[in-house]
């Protein structure tokens, strides 16, 4: 019997073949766990995470509005360290709701993707 989170992680495993975090554009990987959700902005050729958020220390709001804010303070951190073209990486999770949310964040804030 197939698991859920196998079934996600198989997915992620094909999504990260054809993903690749560089330079130029480094990769905004996005992850959700039951209570919080976490972003990076990895360079995988160096192996370095550039910026990180989560939502791990607000506990005020609802998950999604929660979501809204790691967007967009990950997409000022980015901004701030002269980041403005990422590769998004929704790590295996179907692109809606929180997952959603923060990539529409991240892009109002000024990243593009």
């Amino acid at each position: 019997m197939i698991k859920k989170d196998d079934k996600r992680i198989r997915l992620k495993k094909k999504i990260r073949v054809k993903i690749q975090g560089t330079d130029m554009r480094p990769r905004l990987t996005v992850f959700r766990s039951n209570k919080f959700i976490y972003a990076q902005v990895i360079n995988d050729v160096t192996g370095k995470t550039l910026a990180q958020a989560s939502d791990v220390k607000t506990t005020k709001g609802t998950k999604t509005e929660r979501a809204k804010e790691v967007g967009k303070s990950i997409g000022a951190a980015c901004l701030a360290k002269k980041i403005k073209k990422v590769v998004f990486d929704r790590n295996g999770f179907k692109y809606t709701g929180r997952i959603k949310l923060v990539a529409d964040e991240a892009r109002v804030s000024g990243l593009e993707f």
